[in-house]
């Protein structure tokens, strides 16, 4: 008789372990301990412009090159007009790598919204339902669940759940996710068993990569300052010095 082989977990039946929510309450202590306040774009497009050019890139020169597009192009049908070239030379002028790739998503983007929507305008999202602005933003060229979740939890304030690289490292270490997963895969079990209210997921997600950033580094974490040492499987690994002294962690 064969024996039956059990089924591996999934984003939609990985249940939430029951330590998840003293987590969420360790890392906003820490990171976050004011409420924060929602902001709501002006015009989704330009946050949706500028999120494509914060990937891989450091927040100064998202800054720097978001503003040399908004110098260049006071209106985003300048910019499409001058076509991929002429963006991929202000953001070279601008500094940061991956211009030209970047500057073909832009590109892509206008386009999309030209030929679709005949405006170069997003600021109807602000009133449409989550699943409908996810929707209308995934289908853009360029623009993956990371980008879309990025637009409605930063500009939308609306309750998304972005996986960069800091967060999938410590939903690793943790033991929440599957080692194997991929930050798709992590952002919808996140999407399904955190709380479905906006100043949760945006302190959750911005104590949490701060929290990646200065403490659980992918190298070197500093697991002898580390807030989630006495929940973490990890630390016997890569501290096991520190994770054997665990009453000394300070709550």
């Amino acid at each position: 008789m064969t024996a039956q082989v059990a089924s591996r977990p999934t984003p939609d039946t990985l249940p939430a372990p029951p330590h998840l929510p003293e987590i969420a309450r360790r890392l906003r202590e820490r990171y976050l301990p004011d409420p924060p306040v929602p902001t709501r774009s002006g015009e989704p497009l330009d946050a949706l412009i500028s999120t494509i050019l914060s990937q891989q890139n450091t927040a100064p020169i998202t800054r720097r090159q978001f503003a040399g597009l908004k110098t260049a192009y006071p209106r985003w049908e300048a910019a499409l007009a001058d076509g991929p070239d002429g963006i991929e030379t202000v953001l070279k002028e601008a500094g940061g790598g991956l211009s030209r790739i970047k500057a073909g998503y832009i590109y892509a983007a206008l386009t999309h919204l030209d030929e679709t929507r005949g405006e170069l305008s997003l600021r109807d999202l602000r009133d449409l339902p989550d699943d409908e602005v996810r929707a209308l933003l995934e289908q853009m060229p360029g623009v993956g669940m990371k980008t879309a979740s990025c637009v409605l939890l930063f500009d939308l304030a609306r309750p998304a759940m972005p996986v960069d690289t800091h967060i999938w490292r410590i939903a690793g270490r943790l033991g929440l996710t599957p080692e194997p997963w991929n930050a798709v895969k992590v952002e919808r079990w996140f999407d399904r068993v955190l709380p479905r209210e906006w100043a949760d997921r945006y302190t959750f997600h911005v104590s949490a990569i701060r929290h990646g950033r200065e403490t659980c580094r992918a190298r070197h974490p500093r697991c002898d300052v580390c807030v989630l040492l006495d929940l973490c499987p990890a630390a016997a690994l890569l501290a096991p010095e520190t994770a054997a002294r665990p009453a000394m962690l300070q709550p």
